[in-house]
């Protein structure tokens, strides 16, 4: 009779320990330095942008409130990462409990569903804009631009809620997440049993989003540049304010798209290190939230211009 190998399901409560990066010791407070000064620059970038938003009644117009809603998503994603990694690199907490592992893959996932959709939104409102400007304010009205915002939101939040179902009366066996931050697949990995499902609706969901994301993204640009191109040829003043409009978008997407495609393309080289491996898989956490307020704040006139005056104001209070 052969033997077999008793695997026991591991009982509540559940304690993951996140394997990390593997530094040297003396190193950990410099990197703790840089991971803190990026998100900082990240919280104050997107928070400046928000509250200039929120403060600056000129700004509320469809565009800016969209900006405002990607940077609360930005937000959410440097906060799913840097808080948990800087206190591993600090003091070598790798411990997490089971609810905040799930809490952080949850948000994680949701940050990189929510950030194709509501890039697809503003792809919409940039598409009426400079191809319907005479329709604008009759199509793209305040109800219209709350409910395609909150769609955006509703539309990510259920792909990810579906995805995390799989989790209920999945058993688990091990403990430690191979990655610098819990995921559903890092968590999912410690099952006891296969998880088909999961797998399937994981690839079918990602494919399809990105897709289905894509499209509105491709067609709306390719209109405004075949627009701009024909209407430019009479109007240079027309042309160069749907470039101003629109760069800022097509250059956060692409970004987004090259830091999504990096996490894939890393674990394609089994020669490169784990270091380098788990690095470039949460740049998508790293570049987006940091470079996004920047884009916006150059190229956006209006949001420049309304930072420059709430700045001086507060200057000239305070002397």
């Amino acid at each position: 009779m052969e033997n077999q190998t008793m695997v026991i399901p591991l009982k509540q409560p559940i304690v993951f320990q996140l394997e990390g990066f593997d530094v040297q010791p003396a190193n950990g407070p410099f990197l703790f330095l840089l991971a803190l000064l990026a998100y900082i620059v990240a919280l104050l970038g997107n928070g400046v942008v928000i509250c200039v938003i929120m403060t600056d009644k000129n700004l509320y117009r469809p565009m800016f409130v969209m900006i405002c809603h990607l940077m609360v998503c930005d937000l959410l994603g440097a906060t799913v990462l840097f808080p948990r990694l800087m206190m591993d690199l600090l003091m070598g907490l790798k411990k997490i409990a089971y609810i905040p592992a799930i809490a952080q893959a949850f948000c994680a996932h949701t940050y990189g569903a929510a950030m194709l959709t509501i890039l697809s939104v503003m792809a919409y409102d940039r598409y009426i804009a400079v191809c319907e400007p005479l329709r604008y304010h009759s199509i793209m009205t305040s109800a219209r631009l709350h409910s395609c915002c909150a769609l955006a939101w509703i539309v990510a939040l259920l792909l990810i809620v579906v995805l995390f179902s799989f989790h209920m009366n999945v058993p688990l066996c091990g403990r430690v997440i191979q990655h610098v931050y819990c995921s559903n697949r890092g968590i999912l990995n410690l099952a006891c049993i296969p998880t088909p499902a999961s797998n399937i609706y994981g690839l079918v969901m990602t494919w399809t989003l990105s897709t289905v994301t894509f499209i509105p993204v491709a067609f709306s640009y390719i209109r405004i540049l075949s627009v701009s191109l024909k209407q430019g040829r009479t109007n240079n003043s027309l042309r160069s304010k749907a470039v101003q409009t629109c760069a800022p978008h097509i250059i956060v997407y692409v970004l987004f798209q090259i830091a999504s495609s990096i996490i894939i393309l890393s674990q394609r080289f089994p020669s490169v290190s784990q270091n380098i491996k788990k690095f470039l898989s949460i740049l998508v956490y790293i570049i987006p939230p940091i470079i996004n307020p920047i884009i916006y704040g150059l190229v956006s006139k209006d949001l420049r211009v309304s930072f420059m005056k709430h700045f001086s104001i507060r200057v000239r209070n305070k002397a």
